[in-house]
Order: structure tokens, then C-alpha cells, then sequence
């Protein structure tokens, strides 16, 4: 399915599906399409506030019959409950053994007071592993590594209170980065709730608009119920976290579940987008046909139709451009390939983008960090916008043609059409291919080397070679991020894993627990900052006790090199509390990262020399177990090119670093 990175930030009022009683506590989310594509109500809605209200109006996806019903029952002939059809068991055995009949074999819990009972049923599970993080953030990203890279929802559960509220950062990245998730929280018993019980917060309030739905359980008998919704809406439409708060008593009582009972989501299903209409997608082809200077922006929608897309370019020629979220929907190492565009894309996917006349916006937003300054951002081109999220249609630029639709079967279509057409269909694009190619000759991505000292591009470059760019790499946010967005050349999808949207520090390492556990025998890969690292440095012991081979390449600068760029040019150099050394003596690397791997098991080096670097990489990689690689690099470094913030591709910068005043 084609989703996009981040979601609205827009609210309207919705009519609530009667298949979600009141009684449970439903949120639904009050985005236009945190929950679908479209609002709830199958009536135009009229807001007095609405900043789009004089443009044109993009018709919605076409509605399914409003009686629509979900067929969620499973087969008893596919799954052997380990209790008998009417013995009675407490709401934690049912809430495990519902996960089990959604598939469910891997989950990252950390138990408290209020969950004790669903780990509890989790030991008598024979089916469901549990991963233990040692903080429920770490588990939370560990859940959206798990998703990220195996396609497959990520389950994640904690206690109420400070658990629960823990769960925060990785909700809200899940649901900027459209990762299919469900979040399963203990609370205090019903009769406490509102009295302001020993850890009682209110999750469900709390998580509102950082959910794409959630619940607050209270009535055993609507567990497997909800746990079916949960997981349809968590990975329908455009994907998202669902978060399920059940009190602690419910977890207790008995109950013998019904599992045959048919799920009703009529209000959800009728705004799925419909298929795309042929009419509409012989259009889309024939600007392409008219078209002399066409590109491809493709984001991370574009995930689920790699196949399809790569398809698409071998039919028409056309440069694929890919922001930070599509990394790998389509080939990096590719002669088409522009790879990443915007603040910290590459100047020539960046010059295709400001050159073309057509753009072709498939599974994007059109966020800040890629167009910058909207109004000069692909000005020359005709803009064809296809997303799942009818909210994201002309919400940061305004398409001239715009489908509402999963891409797969949109690309599926146009692929189709122009197949049909065979050699009819003639398209030469070689002239503007030539004008793009003599752009890479002329800017590439490019770093300097200052005697033995090691430059971070260079050693995930590096890194890219000795793994011939097959690893999962996940990250943590700042420098580290941009330079693996740029010099690891991903092959394929799912192998990128990255807080794109809410850029969460921390992100990183978990995420590689997360990887590894749903990739067994996949090399994973975490690059990461000091900075970043320290963030859930925790976590080295849950990658020994469960023995993941995780391989760790820290690149240490000492500094919070993002925001030490941004003050190097644009404050003067004034250091402003992003050291992260020990200010008593500079010239030590602390804190020593060694000792973390040490205090956990972990075999680890340290590198500070740029002839050594390959030969301790290689150790690294050769280990069987995880390892830790502590790479000491020059906190002067920049991330270029650099569009700033709220500048166009005219305003880019493509030399310097922190050893020059600005």
C-alpha cells in the first residue's frame, strides 16, 4: 500500500462509526486521515477556518457501499487455541492468544504493576516471544524496527503510568513516519481511573492526536474485537499506530471469547480509496508523453510498490529522485537513480527538481525538509500528486492532477497503459538524461581528508563496499543520518531504517534490536552518533541477553555535530552547550564508549586513524556475535549540500566546514 511520511496537522470535526460504541472510549483521530483517507462523514465538510477553502477541491476517493463489512473472523481450522471452545480464562490469556490469531510471534514488553498480567499470559504463550528492552522507548523503537523492516506490524507493551507515557516519542514517530504499529498499555482498574491512582495517567487522552485510533478497554468480552480492529486499522489505508489501554481488573476477569464474530467497520472501509480509474491514469500518461524534462519524487509510499515502480522507470526512462522516508524503493547505485533530494539532497536530484517540467509526487507530503521555500520548489513543472492520504493532496503545494490512491495499483495501471501502447508509446527523454547525468559529473557528493584523521562520509562509504550495500542500517538523528542517507547506496526497500518526521536521538540503536529480531541472519547495522547513542545506550543489554548481532559504528565527534553546523554558520561558531566531552580535559574521548559494550559483553574497538579503519571494519562485520565500533571523526565536518531552511535550490551551499567563519 502507498503511504506517505508524515501526516496533517489539521483537524475537523467527524460523525463517530457506529460500529465503535461510545462506551469503549474510541478516539478516533481527528486529522482528516489519521484514520483514512477522508473525513468520516460521507457529506463535504464546511470548516470557517480553512485555509484551502478557495482552492481547487480534489474529489475524495470514491466511497465503498456504506454497509461495508470487514470479514475479520479467523478459521478455527487455521489456529489451535491451547484452551477448550468454553473454558474460561482471564482477559490477559485472551489479549495473547488474539495477538497469536493475528499472527503475532515477536513483541517488546516491559512489565510493570498494571501489565503484570498480560506478561504473566505472555509465559503460557507457546507462540510469542518477548523481547525485553530496558526502557519502554527502547521498546517502542524496537517495535518500529520490527515494522520498518519486515513490512509486518510491530507490537510493543508497557505498564501505565510513566510506562505508558514512555511509549510517547515512539507513537508520535510512528505516526510521522506512517509505520504500522499497535501499543498495548496496562492501567489502573476501572473504579480508580480519574481518582489519580499510584501510576495512572490517561494514556488514551495523552496519545490523541498521536495515534491514528486508540481504545480504552472496558469489557472483557470486546478484547478480541478490538484486538482484530486494532490490527486492520494499524496497517490499512495509510498505516499508523493503534494504542490499546486495558485496566488491570479487566485483565483479570474471566471470560470465554467469542473469535467467530464478524467485525463491522463500516465508517472506516467506506473511505479506503477505491482503485484508480483509468481515465484519470491515461491522463497521468499522457503528460508524461508530452512532457521533454520529467522526474520522479518518490517518498516513502512508495515502499510497498518497489517492484512496480522500478517497472515504471524501465518503461519511460524518467530519473527517480527520493526523499529521506523512499531511500531504497528504488536502487541508490542505479544510472537513473538521483537518490535524495532537498535541505541535504544532492545538488543534482535537487537541479532536476527546479528544471523539470513535469513532477510526478508519488507517495509524498511535500514536507519542509524537502521543498523548502514552497513557492520556488519545482515552479516550472506540472505537478501529478498520488497518495493514500487525500489530506496530503495540496496541503503544503497544490498539484495540478491529483489521484487519491494506493500507488501499487496506480503504478500497476499506468504500467499497464503504456505496455499496451508498445512501441506507439515513444518516449526519448536522452537529452534531459544527458543534462542530468553532466550535473552528477559536475557536483557530486564529495568530502576532504585531513591527514590520519577519519572522515565520517568515508567510513559509511566504507561501509556501504564491505557490505556491497546489502545491510539493514538504522539510525539516530543529526549528521550521521544525513551522511548514511547519502553515501550508503540502499538497494532495496526496508533495508533503511530512520526517524524521518519527528527526527527522535535514540531512534537508532533500538531499532537495530528490532531489525535483527524480525531479519534473523540479515547483517543490521547501527550507525549512530555519541550523542544519539547515549540516548538508549541501555539497550546494549537487551542485544547480549538476546545474543542479536547488531553491529554498532558510532561516529564520535564529542559534539552535537548537527547543531554545532548550524552554529558555525549561521551563530558564529558560539558553542552553545552541544560539547559532549568533559570540559576538564578536551582532549579525552569521553564518556568511553568501550566501557558501555564492556559493562555488557560486548566486544568493541576504537579507531582514530584513517589507515586503520578498514581492517578493524572488518573485524566488526567478521564477528559472529554483536560489536561495537567506536569511530573517532573531526567535529568540524559539515553535512553538504545544504539548502537552509526556507531557501530554495538558489540558495545552496556546497563548501565549507566548522575550521571557516561565516
Amino acid at each position: 500500500m502507498a503511504y506517505t511520511s508524515t501526516a496533517p496537522n489539521l483537524s475537523f470535526p467527524f460523525k463517530q462509526p457506529s460500529s465503535l460504541p461510545p462506551s469503549d472510549h474510541h478516539h478516533l483521530r481527528r486529522h482528516t486521515i489519521r484514520l483514512t483517507t477522508v473525513a468520516a462523514s460521507s457529506s463535504p465538510l464546511h470548516h470557517s477556518n480553512d485555509p484551502n477553502k478557495n482552492k481547487p477541491q480534489i474529489p475524495p476517493p470514491s466511497a465503498a457501499p456504506a454497509a461495508a463489512i470487514v470479514d475479520t473472523t479467523t478459521s478455527t481450522a487455521s489456529f489451535t487455541s491451547r484452551f477448550t471452545a468454553d473454558q474460561p480464562r482471564k482477559g490477559a490469556d485472551v489479549l495473547i492468544e488474539a495477538l497469536e490469531r493475528e499472527g503475532v510471534r515477536h513483541v517488546f514488553a516491559y512489565p510493570g504493576g498494571a501489565s503484570l498480567e498480560i506478561h504473566q499470559a505472555l509465559t503460557r504463550s507457546k507462540l510469542i516471544k518477548n523481547t525485553l528492552p530496558r526502557h519502554e522507548q527502547g521498546g517502542v523503537f524496537a517495535a518500529e524496527g520490527y515494522a520498518r523492516s519486515s513490512g509486518r506490524v510491530g507490537v510493543c507493551i508497557a505498564t501505565s503510568g510513566p510506562g505508558a507515557t514512555n511509549l510517547v516519542s515512539g507513537l508520535a514517530d510512528a505516526m510521522l513516519d506512517s509505520v504500522p504499529l499497535v501499543a498495548i498499555t496496562g492501567q489502573v482498574p476501572r473504579r480508580m481511573i480519574g481518582t489519580d491512582a499510584f501510576q495512572e495517567t490517561p494514556i488514551v487522552e495523552v496519545t490523541k492526536s498521536i495515534t491514528k485510533h486508540n481504545y480504552l478497554v472496558t469489557d472483557v468480552d470486546e478484547i478480541p474485537r478490538i484486538v482484530r480492529e486494532a490490527f486492520y486499522i494499524a496497517s490499512t489505508g495509510r498505516p499508523g499506530p493503534v494504542l490499546i489501554d486495558i485496566p488491570k481488573d479487566v485483565q483479570q476477569q474471566l471470560a470465554v471469547p467469542t473469535w467467530t464474530r464478524t467485525v463491522k467497520l463500516p465508517g472506516y472501509t467506506a473511505r479506503l480509496p477505491k482503485p484508480p480509474e483509468t481515465s484519470q491514469l491515461e491522463q497521468i500518461v499522457r503528460f508524461i508523453y508530452q512532457s521533454k524534462k520529467p522526474i520522479l519524487y518518490v517518498g516513502g509510499g512508495s515502499l510497498n510498490s518497489s517492484e512496480e515502480l522500478r517497472r515504471f522507470v524501465d518503461l519511460t526512462g524518467i530519473p527517480v529522485a527520493s526523499t529521506l522516508m523512499g531511500l531504497g524503493s528504488f536502487p541508490c547505485d542505479h544510472d537513473l537513480s538521483l537518490q535524495m533530494l532537498g535541505m541535504h539532497g544532492t545538488m543534482y536530484a535537487n537541479y532536476a527538481i527546479d528544471n523539470a517540467d513535469l513532477l510526478l509526487a508519488f507517495g509524498v507530503r511535500f514536507d519542509d525538509r524537502v521543498t523548502g521555500k514552497v513557492e520556488t520548489f519545482a515552479s516550472r513543472a506540472t505537478i501529478v500528486h498520488i497518495d493514500i492520504d487525500s489530506a496530503e493532496i495540496g496541503k503544503n503545494k497544490q498539484p495540478h492532477v491529483a489521484m487519491c490512491a494506493d500507488l501499487k495499483p496506480a503504478l500497476q495501471g499506468l504500467n499497464s497503459i503504456m505496455e499496451k501502447k508498445g512501441s506507439q508509446f515513444n518516449l526519448d527523454f536522452t537529452s534531459w538524461r544527458e543534462e542530468v547525468a553532466d550535473q552528477k559529473q559536475r557536483f557530486p557528493l564529495k568530502y576532504k581528508t585531513f591527514g590520519d584523521m577519519i572522515p565520517p562520509q568515508h567510513a559509511i562509504q566504507l561501509l556501504d563496499e564491505m557490505t556491497q550495500g546489502n545491510a539493514i542500517v538504522s539510525t539516530g538523528v543529526g549528521q550521521h543520518q544525513m551522511w548514511s542517507a547519502q553515501y550508503y547506496k540502499y538497494k532495496n526497500p526496508r533495508q533503511w531504517l530512520t526517524s524521518a518526521g519527528l527526527g527522535a536521538m535514540g531512534f537508532g540503536l533500538p531499532a537495530a534490536v528490532g531489525a535483527a529480531v524480525a531479519n534473523p541472519g540479515r547483517t543490521v547495522v547501527d550507525i549512530d552518533g555519541d550523542g544519539s547513542f547515549m540516548m538508549n545506550v541501555q539497550e546494549l543489554a537487551t542485544i547480549r541477553v538476546e545474543n542479536l548481532p547488531v553491529k554498532i559504528m558510532v561516529l564520535n565527534n564529542q559534539h552535537l555535530g548537527m547543531v554545532v553546523q548550524w552554529e558555525d554558520r549561521f551563530y558564529k561558531a558560539n558553542r552553545a552547550h552541544t560539547f559532549l566531552g568533559n570540559p576538564a580535559n578536551e582532549e579525552e574521548i569521553f564518556p568511553n564508549m568501550l566501557q558501555f559494550a564492556e559493562a555488557c559483553g560486548i566486544p568493541a574497538a576504537r579507531v582514530t586513524k584513517l589507515g586503520d579503519l578498514k581492517e578493524e571494519m572488518k573485524k566488526m562485520l567478521e564477528s559472529e556475535g554483536p560489536y561495537l565500533l567506536d569511530v573517532i571523526v573531526p567535529h568540524q565536518e559539515h553535512v553538504l549540500p545544504m539548502i537552509p531552511s526556507g531557501g530554495g535550490f538558489k540558495d545552496a551551499i556546497n563548501e565549507g566546514d566548522g575550521r571557516s567563519l561565516y
